[in-house]
């Protein structure tokens, strides 16, 4: 199942640009052999829309568009194979491949050793699971933090401005709005922020002072419906982190 929505997400596309896309995705294996005018025939528009679809989406032009979606749009096809192929073994050198060892060194610091200042944790959907997991796992810890998600009030985080010190987001696929707006309100306020997303390029790890990179098996299925463990290899992320910061503190 391939999710597109998360593709247009923030790109001021129009209804024509997500019908292309739509069938662009849907005719991987045809449309470059196609061409921008076969594509822009029978959809019913100039080939110039097509290119400044591809523009719009952060390429250079259609060819360029097309290479960065292919090895998108073959993974979900890839996994539509054996059961097995959707739960690989995780491991700790796919989240190292990933992220390095300064990277959990940066979050110790900036994060975990706050004396006086809370963090601030924020998710929504399936990824606010996951934040209530690392906010229980913080308290165990001592640590002062406060939970929201989509459903809290945007006051919670508002009122509590002046009190945050970090402010560490959670979101799979890297373009949840409401998440790019808590990120941007606390650089606005000289908060140190962190996120977990995909290991793909996105707006909240470009935002993001500092970024951890979870890999994501159905990267194009931004509703979860899909296998996948890109929440367990983030459970495990955490664990790593914490286990490294209680060595740190031992010493």
């Amino acid at each position: 199942m391939i999710d597109i929505s998360k593709l247009i997400q923030g790109k001021n596309v129009t209804e024509l640009d997500i019908q292309l896309l739509s069938y662009i995705v849907e005719n991987m294996d045809h449309v470059l052999k196609q061409g921008v005018r076969h594509i822009a025939k029978v959809n019913y528009t100039s080939p110039a829309t097509i290119i400044r679809l591809s523009k719009k989406l952060g390429y250079t032009g259609f060819v360029d568009m097309y290479y960065h979606l292919l090895p998108l749009v073959k993974e979900v096809d890839e996994k539509k194979g054996n059961v097995e192929d959707d739960f690989p073994d995780i491991t700790t050198k796919e989240f190292f491949d990933c992220n390095g060892m300064e990277t959990i060194h940066q979050f110790i610091h900036k994060v975990m050793q706050m004396e006086q200042t809370y963090i601030f944790l924020y998710a929504t959907g399936f990824s606010a699971i996951a934040a209530e997991y690392l906010y229980k796992k913080l308290l165990v810890l001592g640590k002062k933090t406060i939970l929201a998600s989509g459903m809290d009030s945007i006051g919670v985080f508002e009122n509590n401005l002046d009190h945050i010190g970090a402010l560490v987001v959670i979101s799979k696929s890297g373009e949840t709005q409401q998440v790019i707006d808590k990120l941007v309100a606390a650089k606005e306020h000289n908060i140190f922020t962190v996120s977990f997303t995909k290991e793909i390029e996105n707006r909240i790890a470009n935002i993001s002072d500092l970024n951890f990179k979870i890999m994501d098996n159905n990267k194009l299925d931004d509703r979860n419906m899909l296998p996948n463990i890109f929440f367990p290899r983030l459970l495990m992320a955490f664990e790593l982190i914490l286990k490294e910061y209680l060595k740190t503190n031992a010493r």
